[in-house]
């Protein structure tokens, strides 16, 4: 089932930081809240990253630099072991603001901004190359992806003209997508997170109004 949501937006700080929470109630490394500890940093400076874990690992895909948002392709992987990140082979086109989310241990890459305008392309990195899938039914950035039950899900987000509400699923046997449901109402940047079996959507945003509904 489906949950309503409101605003989360996840972007990465202008350090290129990362910044890790655990268990345990104690500060490291000069960090001013509880739990919270210094991860190692990217290879540079990215916000409106899409991030998918797979393995242990956290990827993180394109996203943008500078006040102009110029997209990037970058492409790296985080060992939390290690603590360090790892530059992948680069998106074949440089993107900001997609979604990404990880299914049958591949990585998929999904819509976003890219210098030729929005785009509803999908592609899967497979752990040693990328390849191109089945597009979304339509171009989408600020838009969430997530995984539940061996499907992709994404959800809302924006395109040039208009907020969106539509929650499409993919089947990677078929490579298809489909249009599942609808959000209560339209919504982008906001967070999600299957939990319980069932799709969370929190915060977000419609129009000039930030959302705190769940």
């Amino acid at each position: 089932s489906l949950v309503a949501l409101g605003v989360a937006c996840l972007a990465a700080a202008a350090t290129g930081c990362g910044t890790k929470i655990g268990p345990s109630d104690t500060v490291s490394q000069g960090s001013s809240a509880s739990g919270w500890e210094r991860a190692a940093s990217m290879s540079q400076r990215r916000s409106y990253i899409a991030a998918a874990l797979l393995d242990g690992r956290i990827y993180a895909a394109g996203g943008m630099v500078g006040e102009i948002g110029r997209p990037l392709a970058t492409f790296s992987v985080y060992d939390a072991a290690r603590d360090e990140w790892t530059q992948l082979p680069q998106l074949p086109v440089a993107t900001r603001a997609a979604a990404a989310a990880s299914l049958g241990g591949d990585v998929y890459v999904i819509g976003g901004t890219t210098p030729a305008g929005n785009t509803a392309a999908v592609w899967r990195w497979d752990g040693a190359r990328w390849t191109a899938r089945a597009p979304l039914p339509a171009p989408r950035f600020n838009h969430v992806a997530l995984s539940l039950g061996g499907r992709l899900y994404v959800l809302g987000g924006v395109d040039s003209l208009r907020e969106h509400d539509e929650v499409y699923v993919y089947n990677a046997a078929t490579d298809r997508w489909s249009l599942v449901t609808r959000l209560p109402r339209v919504n982008h940047a906001f967070g999600a997170v299957a939990f319980r079996g069932e799709i969370w959507v929190i915060g977000g945003r419609r129009g000039a109004t930030i959302l705190r509904e769940v």
